[in-house]
């Protein structure tokens, strides 16, 4: 171990274990030791000896994994349970599995007692299912945007190779996912490089509901999935993500080991994936599919369900996209409590003798009737459990218009989804759970209450937290500008012609090199429609390749430009002078007919509270921070952030949202943003 200087160390022995081992693990990586990474590992560490919840924002270049790793390891070799990592995004996942823990434990390794156990767990449906590889479940499959299809079979049959192989996309990855599966030792859908779409790979996977069970599967001996939660289950440290972490305190099922401290990476995407893996989405359709693989493969009678499923599409027949601030109305909750019955009944009489018997089709189809019943008795109870239900629509391609829009013809589906996450965030992950939050982007200005409050940290019987900001390494203000277009109107529906001025004239002026956010693909792709034939440089738009392509070819291309959407907000990280320009164009609110949004501004409001303020303004801060984020990522990098939006420079809630920014040198001179950007391209004194 590495010798530590007297009164260099402070705190608990174990916090000074913990700076040991960082600096070993530092040392032995090549980087250099830095203070805001050491002051969040003597946190994390206090955090886990006082039982605590922490709150930790750590600037880009901090080095906050190895920060939280470090203390994780330590707690896990005198603990008997595994310690946790939640990630938001497959990129920070694979990073820490695949680079930062195997790098980290070769450094430290010599130090420790014993070698530290580490396992990834995903939910069930990421993994291959051996025995519908061997054909113990029907080939249906989900038709693409809805949840069941309507019988359609485009499974590939075994001999499909043996005949030449199949001629259409979708076999062909099927025949391609069968041989990768013969050679894989993780069945994990990650590991297949190239990868298939999602609708070949449902032909091989099954969701938790669907599975059979360890019990009943005749392969639960093999089961890629049953496998890595065994891993996980002797595990030290367990990294999974913010969905499996929402089922965990939602559903209260056993998707993950039992542990006791937790550290939730990228925290700032924690309550909006959380409220995506908990809500729910009903269609008559969904009936329809239920019905016909009940009567399939378990040979009930289905009359009840139909005439459930006809009398649900009368009462959601003409219905309007939108909000239902009184949740359904009455004819359509007695439809709903009817096909309650009618799924009751389906499940009763589609048990089967109870024996062994391992029987694929009969679970399929329980397990839809099994959703449909649970997403019907939410539906009743919504108002009583403070739950969203609004309506929606299937969007379709307008050719004339250019771009997907709901398609009002189209059947009307009933969503559901918690109004607030905090209660059941508070009860299942901050009870009985030291939990530590970090992000890049968690407070706004100096204040972490607006993240806390929508995570369950804030209010009456709230449990005890401690928030900490551990800095960056950059000289943000001496590295960056943030330059606000103060003199272009407001944003309209689409770009005005001075936004597209603007946006030329800065790209013309940085040379290239350009990361370019938009609110939206549209808006995004009519911007580098407008833009190519004016500058004549290259630029790449999302949807013309694969994201890890196109944001290869940008780094590679000093002078290539990236237009995107709000995917690419965060996880672009492009350092050096191939990102010296970073263009957002409008403020990040959520939209305004965002029923679930709508809901929790209203709610805030009725509380006496500001609602906008608080759900639509602190969205668009955190998100600001992240797009604004991507410009710097080394020390060494300069560059200039421009916002397209005047709002960010008039509005009185424009001091709030920059507080959320990284400290950047600010402007509204234009020349003063173009010189600089002239100067970077060289083309500057």
């Amino acid at each position: 171990m590495t010798e530590v200087a007297a009164g260099e160390v402070k705190g608990t022995a174990g916090e000074q274990f913990v700076i040991e081992l960082l600096d070993r693990a530092v040392a032995g990586m090549g980087g250099q030791s830095r203070s805001g990474q050491h002051e969040m590992a003597r946190q994390v560490a206090k955090a886990i000896e006082t039982g605590d919840h922490l709150l930790v924002q750590a600037g880009t270049g901090t080095g906050k994994s190895l920060a939280y790793l470090i203390p994780l390891i330590a707690h896990s070799l005198v603990s008997n349970k595994p310690t946790l990592v939640s990630t938001a995004t497959l990129a920070l996942q694979t990073q820490i599995v695949g680079r930062d823990l195997p790098r980290l434990l070769k450094t430290i390794t010599p130090a420790l007692d014993r070698p530290v156990k580490v396992a990834l767990v995903k939910g069930r449906s990421n993994y291959v299912c051996q025995h519908k590889l061997e054909g113990g479940f029907p080939s249906e499959e989900p038709a693409e945007g809805q949840l069941f299809s309507l019988g359609e079979d485009t499974s590939v049959p075994h001999f499909a190779a043996a005949l030449g192989g199949p001629s259409s996309q979708l076999g062909k990855e099927v025949v391609r996912l069968r041989e990768w599966a013969e050679k894989t030792t993780t069945g994990d859908r990650d590991e297949l490089l190239p990868g298939v779409t999602d609708r070949a790979w449902r032909q091989v996977s099954v969701t938790s509901m669907e599975c059979l069970g360890a019990q009943k599967c005749p392969m639960a001996a093999e089961c890629f999935s049953e496998l890595a939660r065994h891993d996980a289950a002797e595990a030290d440290v367990v990294v999974t993500n913010h969905a499996m972490l929402a089922v965990s305190a939602f559903e209260g099922l056993a998707v993950l080991p039992e542990y006791d401290v937790v550290v939730v990476d990228e925290a700032h995407e924690l309550q909006d994936r959380v409220t995506g893996a908990v809500s729910g989405q009903l269609s008559v359709a969904m009936v329809h599919a239920a019905a016909s693989g009940a009567r399939k493969h378990t040979a009930i009678t289905v009359d009840a369900l139909n005439a459930a499923a006809a009398n649900l599409e009368l009462a959601l027949a003409g219905v309007p996209n939108g909000l239902l601030p009184n949740g359904l109305n009455d004819e359509q909750l007695d439809c709903v409590d009817q096909l309650r019955e009618a799924c009751r009944a389906a499940l009763s009489d589609s048990k089967g003798d109870g024996s062994q018997t391992a029987d694929g089709g009969r679970q399929l189809a329980r397990s839809r009737l099994m959703l449909i019943l649970e997403l019907c008795e939410r539906l009743i109870v919504a108002r009583e459990n403070r739950e969203v239900v609004w309506f929606s629509r299937a969007s379709s391609f307008d050719p004339q218009q250019g771009y997907a829009q709901p398609d009002e013809s189209a059947p009307a589906l009933v969503n559901i989804a918690p109004l607030s996450v905090a209660g059941k965030l508070r009860e299942g992950l901050f009870a009985g759970h030291t939990v530590v939050l970090t992000s890049a982007t968690l407070a706004i200005g100096s204040a972490f209450e607006p993240a806390a409050g929508g995570l369950g940290l804030v209010g009456e019987g709230a449990p005890s937290w401690t928030g900490i900001d551990v800095g960056s390494p950059f000289d943000y203000p001496k590295q960056g500008i943030l330059y606000v277009a103060g003199h272009l109107p407001k944003p309209g529906r689409g770009a005005s012609p001075e936004a597209l001025d603007e946006l030329e004239a800065l790209i013309r002026a940085s040379g290239g090199g350009a990361l370019c956010l938009f609110s939206s693909r549209r808006a995004a792709e009519e911007a580098a429609e407008a833009m190519r034939p004016r500058l004549g440089l290259s630029i790449l738009c999302q949807g013309d390749s694969t994201m890890t392509a196109l944001v290869k070819q940008f780094a590679d291309e000093p002078d290539t430009c990236l237009f995107g959407t709000m995917s690419l907000w965060q996880g672009v990280d492009v350092p050096g002078g191939s990102c010296r320009l970073v263009v957002i164009d409008r403020i990040p609110f959520p939209r305004p007919d965002d029923p679930l949004m709508t809901a929790r501004s209203r709610a805030v409001a009725q509380a006496g509270g500001n609602g906008f303020m608080a759900v639509s303004a602190t969205h668009a801060a955190i998100r600001l921070a992240q797009g604004a984020g991507r410009l710097i990522r080394s020390t060494g990098d300069k560059g200039v952030v421009a916002v397209l939006d005047s709002r960010l420079a008039t509005e009185r809630y424009a001091g709030f949202l920059r507080a959320a920014l990284p400290p950047f040198w600010p402007t509204t001179d234009r020349k003063t943003a173009f010189a600089a950007l002239e100067r970077l391209a060289g083309k500057g004194a």
